[in-house]
């Protein structure tokens, strides 16, 4: 890993939006690429404890948004926060994560690897904190005004009424930045927060092209992006999995009216390709 590097406000590389907000870090700690003016960033946050359909959304709209040349930022905690990193990686795109402890120090441990994927493929850990500076919960909140300062926009995906999440979202409404929700049942905890967003005027995002328009980017898949199969049972399940909404084993069993074991067959090979990812307790979405 490089060696980490400090950047103070007076810098020429210090990143140019992070500066225009009312309460700038004096100085930022930096490990790995973090340029002035990051190609078309966008915070992507929510709840450390997402639901199946929220790890659906996450993953396949991120996906697609690193893929199109959005800069994903996020704040490496468990759940949201952690998909939009590994979906950003998966897409080849950049990803920066804003820490809420010193770099020496990573939170939460459980994501070392992942921080180390991000620095190793061009993307950048932050943190106002010195390195050796051990987490602290005061110190999270504020590191939220870090990952909405270095973004055009902010978009939350799940997130109950209390979450901190919506501290992004709202340090980014402050800001004058434009701020994005994934709607959700009226009914779920998660869905709470983000559907108080759009009650405020926050954009309500269905679809990656929802997104992509605010950043002037253009919205077409590239045809050699259409997952094609190579068995028949690959053919058959294609036509039931989706890129948005996870599918648990049992029922792609049932509607394919394959057998449960050439159903676990086929699906092993398919995420073997990265033709589909595997959301764990057995359910499944295509890997668009």
């Amino acid at each position: 890993m490089s060696s980490i590097k400090k950047i103070t406000i007076n810098d020429e590389s210090y990143p140019t939006l992070l500066k225009q907000i009312f309460t700038p870090p004096k100085e930022l700690y930096v490990l790995g690429n973090l340029e002035k003016e990051e190609k078309n960033p966008l915070a992507v946050v929510g709840t450390r404890l997402p639901s199946s359909y929220g790890k659906a959304i996450c993953y396949s709209l991120v996906k697609e948004l690193a893929a199109r040349g959005i800069t994903i930022i996020s704040g490496l905690a468990k759940g949201i926060d952690g998909i939009a990193h590994e979906a950003a990686l998966d897409a080849h795109g950049k990803t920066i994560a804003v820490l809420g402890s010193g770099l020496n120090v990573l939170y939460p441990s459980i994501h070392k690897k992942l921080a180390e994927e991000i620095v190793g493929r061009g993307g950048a850990l932050v943190s106002e904190y010195p390195p050796d500076t051990p987490p602290d919960h005061w110190q999270f909140p504020a590191r939220n005004r870090i990952i909405a300062g270095l973004s055009q926009a902010t978009l939350v995906i799940e997130a109950p009424k209390k979450s901190g999440a919506l501290i992004t979202a709202f340090f980014a409404l402050n800001e004058g930045r434009e701020v994005l929700s994934v709607p959700g049942e009226i009914n779920k905890e998660n869905s709470g927060g983000t559907n108080n967003l759009i009650k405020l005027g926050a954009k309500p995002v269905t679809q990656a092209q929802d997104v992509l328009e605010i950043f002037g980017l253009e919205t077409k898949l590239d045809q050699k992006e259409i997952i094609k199969p190579d068995s028949k049972e690959e053919e058959i399940l294609l036509k039931i999995l989706k890129p948005d909404e996870s599918i648990h084993v049992d029922k792609l069993t049932e509607l394919s009216k394959l057998l449960p074991s050439a159903v676990l067959s086929t699906l092993t090979v398919m995420e073997i390709n990265k033709k589909i990812k595997n959301l764990g307790q057995g359910f499944y979405i295509l890997n668009l």
